[in-house]
């Protein structure tokens, strides 16, 4: 997780369809030679041969699942229970369509982006159109989304409003026109940097068509990326904060919103394998914004390190507060600082990448999320 990275090849191994496996052989010595050849050489190859073997793993048992399933039930009724799965999908997004307004929205990023998404309904025909034009152009960094991501959050939101228990698949996409141009940060064209686009741009783009539907204030806007590590402990976590409110709730304080479903290590656990201490965890009393409904608020993480560490960190809402709905105000934004030993503060922005010392502290307070209608 590079908070500088430029280019896709900055980011990791890139696969490009390359044969892993074949007769059930992996060359290991072709492997390991193509792994010392990137630009940025693999730092672990043994743990990445297994986590590659690991994934054939995976299919082959999927594979082996199906092919029972088949043999159980016969191809005929799979096929058809599939082709079941999205039509439900799609006859439940039309439903969901019939409940929804034409209405558009913006949200502003730190870095002087916006996205920009507008909401069409055709009520004649069920339809659904969601066209992302004139969001900015893709960034120079790595705060862009590919197309996939994108998708996956227009899935998201659709799977959270609908009423019925569905899982999500392609039907779901049936009824809706979705439009997102080339080259913007929410489809960029190679070789665009990306690794912000799943954690940071993913989050702010729920938000931005939560708005437009009218359906709940912004959460915090952002994962609140951190990883650390050195030559023999590396760790990534990313930290809650505070839930946009809706009609009728208040937004839910301390949780990880949307587009990311991850969890924090147990303090036990971190401080016995990592050389650190985690002096507070604790609810940023008041970061939520005001209204009939409040918005959840943020936390305060400090982390206080007992070896040097070079850390990244990615995160957002901090320049542009995630807004209210309906009246509501917005969220606070989040705030990211050094405690160096020495008793001096350093503020940090919020994509950041250096070197932490022995004795220095992480001051990490995450977003506020916005409120719903007009305080009373």
């Amino acid at each position: 997780m590079p908070a500088g990275s430029t280019h896709i090849d900055d980011e990791g191994l890139l696969l490009d369809n390359l044969v892993f496996l074949s007769g059930g052989h992996i060359d290991e010595p072709l492997w390991r030679e193509r792994f010392a050849a990137l630009r940025h050489p693999v730092r672990n190859p043994d743990m990445l041969l297994a986590d590659l073997q690991a994934q054939v793993a995976a299919n082959r048992l999927g594979a082996t699942l199906l092919v029972a399933l088949t043999h159980r039930h016969g191809l005929r009724e799979v096929k058809a229970y599939m082709t079941h799965v999205q039509d439900n999908a799609e006859a439940a997004v039309r439903q969901l369509i019939k409940t929804l307004r034409s209405s558009e929205a913006v949200v502003r990023l730190d870095h002087g982006a916006m996205i920009k998404v507008a909401v069409s309904i055709d009520p004649t025909q069920q339809r659904l159109r969601i066209d992302f034009s004139g969001s900015s152009p893709q960034h120079s960094g790595n705060l862009n989304a590919p197309l996939a991501v994108t998708r996956a959050v227009v899935l998201y939101v659709m799977r959270c409003l609908v009423a019925e228990s569905i899982p999500l698949n392609a039907g779901c996409f049936a009824p809706i026109d979705l439009i997102v141009p080339e080259g913007t940060l929410l489809n960029p064209l190679p070789p665009a940097a990306v690794v912000a686009g799943n954690v940071e741009i993913s989050q702010a783009t729920a938000n931005a068509l939560l708005l437009a539907l009218g359906m709940q204030a912004a959460s915090q806007g952002t994962m609140n990326n951190l990883s650390f590590g050195n030559a023999h402990c590396q760790y990534y976590e990313t930290i809650g904060g505070g839930c946009g409110a809706g009609p009728g709730y208040a937004g839910g304080s301390a949780f990880q919103s949307h587009m990311t479903n991850s969890r924090l290590t147990d303090p036990e656990v971190l401080e016995e394998r990592l050389p650190l201490r985690v002096e507070r965890l604790a609810i940023r009393r008041g970061s939520g914004g005001l209204g009939r409904w409040a918005g959840g608020d943020g936390v305060v993480r400090q982390l206080r390190f007992l070896e040097t560490m070079v850390l990244s960190l990615i995160s957002g809402s901090r320049l542009s507060a995630p807004p209210g709905l309906s009246g509501g105000n917005a969220g606070q934004c989040g705030r990211n600082m050094l405690l160096r030993s020495d008793g001096s503060v350093q503020q940090l922005p919020g994509c950041w990448s250096g070197s932490i010392d022995s004795g220095d502290a992480l001051v990490i307070e995450t977003p506020g999320g916005g409120g719903y209608g007009a305080p009373v």
